[in-house]
């Protein structure tokens, strides 16, 4: 009868013991991290990408330990069909996702890269939103002589678009050049 009431006390410490663990866990989980962003979408169109909105995105997703998406957008004109091949479009999307790629692995961030066709931009973004769910969504604003979406598609996005919406003012404009890495030679000392 010993035995058993002492295996009976040493089960509760344990229980106990996980109990106190999980809820310390729990403590130090309602910091920043407790709210982390599973997957970042950051919309794109163009051959040119934002300095900033990247930059922007890709710390989010660091700061997260989140999924970032780009997501190139495709306009499919009228006249085609929405499944139709865009190997214009798609020509210069692909070396800008691969080079978003790149920085993000230099970043640690995890990237699942997509390119979205519809009829609008806005189009294209409901169909992403539709199919796949997103907990941020990091746009840029479009300035004169620069990409980006316009005030009203950033307005429609507000209004319906679920989740988090962080617009970023255009800066600097990027080009796939831009983002290519760089190799450095060497450097050399002088010798005095």
């Amino acid at each position: 009868m010993t035995v058993l009431v002492i295996v009976l006390a040493l089960a509760v410490l344990a229980l106990g013991a996980v109990a106190m663990r999980e809820r310390s866990r729990s403590r130090r989980g309602s910091g920043p991290r407790a709210h982390a962003a599973g997957r970042i979408l950051f919309p794109f169109l163009g051959t040119e990408l934002s300095q900033r909105g990247l930059d922007a995105a890709l710390r989010i997703a660091q700061i997260d330990g989140a999924t970032l998406v780009p997501a190139f957008l495709a306009r499919v004109p009228m006249h085609l069909p929405l499944d139709a091949a865009l190997p214009v479009a798609c020509d210069g999307a692909l070396p800008l996702l691969e080079a978003i790629e790149q920085r993000a692995a230099r970043s640690g961030v995890t990237v699942y890269s997509r390119i979205e066709r519809g009829r609008s931009y806005r189009h294209a973004i409901r169909e992403l939103v539709d199919h796949e769910s997103f907990d941020t969504t990091v746009v840029t604003a479009a300035d004169t002589g620069t990409t980006g979406l316009l005030p009203d598609e950033i307005s429609w996005l507000l209004e319906n678009v679920p989740g988090e919406i962080i617009v970023i003012r255009p800066g600097t404009q990027i080009d796939l050049e831009t983002l290519r890495p760089v190799r450095r030679g060497r450097r050399r000392s002088v010798k005095r």
